[in-house]
């Protein structure tokens, strides 16, 4: 047992005019390949590999060949019979339960002739392919438990027949480990093993364990420095670790005659540990091996710490987005709502997706769902600013046509700030879809917009789900253009389901089978059925297991509210009726034993009535809405916006509304197409406790 000589980094071991590169498809099609390839391969871009489609992982699989090296038959340029030692490596990620997308699985496969180094010894071949399938293989993944894999796999069974990677938990998730504390104690997990065959690891410590606590030795001591440890002799090592038989077992394997452990290095930090052992293989590890297995770390541990920093900005941008969005579950009088979001797998991370659920005055509620293009921090804080806008343009209770064209002209304004480069210091939208849609409880009554995103999936009560035929607006960002407004009606105990395309839209698919997908996993959320169990179920049906978009859904089981609670009359442009309407109003409030809310209501009535009939002429329309609130509406034909002001000392008049202002919890207007309508707001006792 011995510390090895410290050597400087390894020459590159094949030269690159003697390796032969091909870059295939999910569907083992050539994409590229370098000349010496379609020499010993006889492939051409565009067409199937036949010798290399073996080398591809099966569809749906989890692992595969991904990091090992792999000796096929072939030919030189001579015509003879030689072997061919082949590393798959993947570039990018694949979507297993996507089985018709697009190729994301991308194989670069090196050839190396080993015809050409028949002179020199088995063992420095071995070597060479192990060096050279590192520095091809290592850095590929950005996943930390894919790099401590990747890892193993290189190294068995051609340089060791045992492998295991041990990592600091804190590098697992994405944070920097521990500095050391005064024991030379440090927290590892084992993240990654593998052995050849016939070599038995049952009593090893299994992965995703934690590695129990071994003392400060003078084995262990040059780990926590930084520095390779090289056992010739095994049955030394297990002597000096200084354990108890049955943690010795979680260690050391049966039978094995050497071993080689190195730390994780990089950065000035101890990230873990990579150990290696040999029971079948003759040879005990030497120092050569010892410094090559260093070599592999070094790069290793570098594409371990790239991983782990993007695995805590990852987090960060995931936490961030969630924070944004509102409670996955919200109840209102008009609808329970339930929203789920899924950041994209495969690198791509978090992006623009989002959906909102929006309280409204007189009891309605509007449900929005929008999409940000691009990925990554930018697309988040984007996806905040537009969101952020459309509650300040809700508040003032647009239309939703008039809602989207406000809210297309402020992205025409975000993209410009970026085109200047005057305002660098926020992320610009340079282009996003919205639908927004209002529901009405009293009238069960929906109207809905849309800029460029997909329609709403409306379930009713006892029959099949469909998608609502709205015309679709451009998306927002494009400017002058309309967003037509969409009427329907929504039976009470409807299920609407708002998404975003993510979940529809797969790369190579038809976005109707996607559409179709989401119809069938809708027709199960019966009313008895929590919208959250709903949700996680149209997730699993419709959804690839590794989404290459992040994705957004919001489903709404609508209420209505009973005749019961709502009353409404219609009075001339008489002045002598402003008396009849307080006597309505306070019979109506008697009856909902509300008449602790009479004096406030009768004087809104009063003051509210006189003025649409003073100002703006009959008819008037009168309504009250009973629930957790009592909500006083007078609608009148005028279109003129009512102003609260302070009356001086001096005015006969002018202080109507300011009471009313003061009196109410809430008020304020609405247009509609036949005029407008002034709404005021008072809690009923007990609804705010």
């Amino acid at each position: 047992m011995r510390e090895p000589e410290r050597r400087g980094p390894r020459p590159a071991s094949v030269p690159v005019s003697e390796t032969a590169a091909v870059v295939l498809d999910d569907a083992g099609v050539v994409v590229a390949r370098s000349e010496r390839a379609a020499t010993l391969l006889e492939c051409s871009p565009g067409r199937p590999c036949a010798p290399l489609l073996g080398l591809l992982p099966r569809a749906g699989a989890e692992t595969g060949p991904v990091g090992r090296t792999v000796t096929i038959p072939g030919s030189d340029e001579a015509g003879r019979n030689v072997p061919l030692v082949c590393t798959v490596v993947r570039l990018a990620a694949r979507t297993p339960g996507d089985r018709d997308a697009e190729a994301q699985w991308l194989v670069l496969v090196t050839v190396e002739d080993t015809a050409a180094e028949a002179v020199e010894p088995d063992s420095e071949r071995r070597r060479k392919r192990l060096s050279h399938a590192a520095a091809a293989s290592i850095g590929a993944s950005l996943d930390v438990t894919d790099m401590a894999q990747v890892l193993v796999n290189l190294l068995v069974p051609d340089f060791a027949d045992l492998a295991t990677v041990d990592l600091a938990e804190p590098v697992l998730v994405g944070d920097e480990p521990l500095p050391l504390d005064t024991s030379g104690e440090v927290r590892l997990r084992r993240t990654a093993a593998a052995q050849s065959p016939g070599v038995s690891a049952e009593d090893l410590l299994p992965v995703g364990e934690a590695l129990p606590p071994v003392p400060d030795t003078d084995v262990m001591r040059p780990l926590m420095a930084g520095r390779p440890v090289l056992v010739s002799d095994v049955g030394v090592l297990r002597a000096a670790l200084g354990v108890d038989t049955g943690t010795l077992r979680l260690f050391v394997p049966s039978g094995a005659h050497s071993s080689v452990a190195v730390p994780l290095y990089a950065r000035g930090l101890i990230l873990g540990c990579v150990t290696v052992w040999r029971s079948q293989l003759p040879s005990a590890f030497s120092e050569e091996d010892a410094a090559l297995l260093q070599d592999v770390a070094s790069r290793a541990a570098l594409g371990v710490d790239n991983a782990r920093r993007f695995t805590k900005e990852h987090r960060s941008v995931v936490a961030l987005q969630r924070s944004l969005l509102p409670h996955s579950l919200v109840n209102t009088a008009a609808a329970e709502t339930a929203g789920v979001y899924q950041p994209a797998c495969g690198g791509v991370g978090v992006g623009g997706d989002w959906f909102d659920v929006i309280p409204l005055p007189s009891l309605r509620v509007a449900f929005v769902v929008g999409d940000v293009v691009g990925h990554g921090l930018e697309a988040t804080a984007a996806m905040a600013r537009l969101r952020t806008a459309v509650q300040t343009l809700a508040d003032l209770d647009l239309d939703p046509g008039e809602l989207l064209t406000h809210l297309d002209d402020l992205v025409l304004g975000f993209s410009s700030e970026q085109m200047t480069g005057e305002s660098r210091a926020e992320p610009a939208v340079l282009g996003a879809t919205c639908l927004y849609a209002v529901y009405d409880p009293v009238t069960s009554r929906c109207v809905a917009a849309t800029a460029g995103h997909p329609p709403p999936a409306l379930l009713p009560p006892g029959e099949e789900p469909f998608f609502l035929g709205m015309v679709p607006g451009p998306p927002l960002g494009v400017g002058g253009m309309p967003f037509e407004v969409t009427e329907f009606g929504v039976p009470p105990g409807s299920t609407m389901a708002f998404f975003t395309d993510g979940l529809v839209a797969r790369r190579g698919g038809d976005i109707e089978e996607g559409m179709e997908r989401l119809r069938s996993s809708l027709a199960g959320a019966g009313s008895s059925r929590p919208l959250g169990e709903v949700s996680r179920s149209m997730f699993d049906k419709v959804l690839p297991q590794e989404p290459a978009d992040d994705v957004a859904l919001l489903l709404a089981r609508t209420r209505a509210l009973s005749s019961d609670q709502v009353a409404e009359w219609e009075l001339e442009a008489d002045l002598s009726l402003v008396a009849h309407a307080r006597e309505l109003v306070l019979d109506q409030l008697s009856g909902w034993q509300l008449d602790e809310l009479s004096f406030v209501t009768e004087l809104v009535v009063s003051e509210l009535v006189t003025n649409a009939i003073r100002y703006a002429g009959g008819p008037v329309g009168l309504r009250l809405i009973r629930d957790r609130v009592l909500v006083c509406e007078v609608s009148d034909p005028s279109s003129t916006q009512p102003r609260l002001r302070r009356a001086r000392e001096t005015d006969e008049g002018g202080r109507g509304l300011f009471l009313v202002a003061q009196l109410t919890d809430r008020w304020g207007c609405r247009f509609t197409s036949r005029g407008k309508t002034i709404w005021t707001e008072q809690p009923v006792d007990g609804s705010l406790g």
